[in-house]
């Protein structure tokens, strides 16, 4: 089936039904979604019940941030027209029916952006001044003189090109580093320059040739085929032995098993990491102990009222649907991500 936008259509249509997964919390303002007077119902489903909830209904607002139900739902969506994901990642609706199918799938990309790039400056800052260091001495009671790190004049590479991977590239500029970014293709960018392929196969200029060069290594690229296990055994390799890895973008990208090797051998000098392979990360994980390493709860685009700006960004593309418009945000779901700068 063809993957062009299918929301807009000359004959009139009947009221839509509104499925909303959710889990634990319940989108905020929800009461004003259940009054538009345009939708004939608004179903509210839990993973277990989304099956029961899907026929007839032509929308669906993912809620259940990285939920993995609507795949074993699918054969219940008999009417589904717009899937809409809380998330700027959507790996877990990239299965191979939803893509296959005619329904237009968009993402919140937008809402992360600028969080995520202040939380990754965070990171970075976070390690050449040692304040890891900083609260184990104060928590002992130690007083210990340190010489710390500049960030001025370092070199980040910043795989993904994306909006978030433009924000961090543009913080960690800003702050006086000089910054190399890869994408899906090797080209001359207008903002971020020449960009290398994120890949280590690739006959021109790929991650071999700029992640010898690189002091931080970030990671902010959309889980897909293509960027799946990149960070591996061999790209950790070709890191220096003083740089760090910064992933702010999903757990499965990173090769978790040879990064605690790394790690343990000195290869790379430490990782920030909000985002594993397994989340909640099992207690028995490695990487909890291991020097160098900071670790967090996929919150490095949580801010304060994130979860309105989901909703306004939902409700904005509602009005678009149900006033026969294209929403914003439509995901290239042969690609895995919104197309585009």
């Amino acid at each position: 089936m063809h993957q062009g936008v299918a929301l807009v259509s000359a004959a009139p249509r009947p009221a839509p039904h509104l499925v909303i997964l959710h889990g634990d919390t319940l989108p905020p303002g929800h009461e004003r979604i259940d009054a538009d007077p345009r939708l004939a119902s608004v179903r509210y489903a839990t993973a277990d019940r989304l099956a029961e909830a899907l026929p007839g209904a032509q929308a669906l607002f993912v809620w259940d941030l990285f939920s993995t139900a609507v795949a074993a739902a699918w054969p219940k969506a008999d009417a589904l027209r717009w899937v809409h994901a809380a998330t700027a990642g959507v790996d877990n609706l990239m299965f191979p029916a939803l893509v296959d199918s005619d329904v237009v799938v968009t993402n919140s990309r937008g809402v992360f952006d600028r969080p995520m790039a202040e939380y990754v400056l965070g990171l970075v800052l976070s390690f050449a001044k040692d304040f890891p260091g900083s609260h184990d001495l104060q928590r002992d009671r130690v007083w210990r003189h340190r010489e710390t790190e500049p960030i001025a004049g370092r070199r980040a590479l910043v795989i993904g090109t994306g909006p978030i991977g433009r924000a961090i590239a543009a913080q960690l500029a800003a702050a006086g580093m000089t910054v190399e970014a890869a994408g899906r293709t090797a080209r001359t960018d207008p903002d971020l320059g020449d960009v290398v392929e994120a890949s280590l196969d690739s006959t021109g200029p790929d991650l071999g040739d700029a992640l010898p060069r690189a002091d931080y290594v970030v990671v902010a690229a959309p889980l897909t085929d293509q960027t799946r296990g990149l960070i591996s055994t061999r790209a950790l390799s070709l890191m220096k032995p003083t740089a760090r890895l910064i992933n702010v973008a999903r757990g499965s990208i990173v090769d978790e098993d040879a990064l605690v090797r790394a790690l343990r051998d000195g290869a790379v000098a430490g990782a920030a990491l909000d985002v594993f392979e397994t989340e909640p990360l099992p207690e028995s994980s490695p990487l909890w102990d291991l020097p160098g390493v900071i670790i967090s709860p996929h919150m490095s685009g949580d801010i304060v009222g994130w979860r309105s700006e989901l909703v306004r960004l939902f409700t904005d593309n509602l009005d678009r649907f149900l006033n026969g418009e294209d929403p914003r945000n439509i995901v290239d779901k042969r690609r895995g991500y919104v197309s585009g700068p």
